[in-house]
């Protein structure tokens, strides 16, 4: 009768260990979750931000441009 006390242990260790295998892999579900949602925030702001990289590209053009207009008009 010694054995069976060793087995209610062994068997309350294995539902701890399952019980513990489940928090993990919710863990990890939510994890994994929240890094989905982490690459989209990332990819918005990287088009966001080549976005206003073609814009500043664009008014330094402009810039660019009206500095030609002023000094041609200097040399006349």
């Amino acid at each position: 009768m010694e054995n069976i006390p060793v087995i209610e242990q062994l068997a309350r260790k294995i539902d701890e260990v399952i019980a513990r295998l489940k928090r993990m892999e919710e863990e990890n579900s939510r994890l994994r979750n929240e890094l989905v949602a982490v690459k989209g925030q990332n990819e918005a702001k990287d088009a966001q931000i080549a976005k206003l990289t073609e814009e500043l590209t664009m008014k330094d053009l402009e810039i660019e441009e009206v500095i030609g207009k002023i000094e041609a008009m200097l040399g006349e």
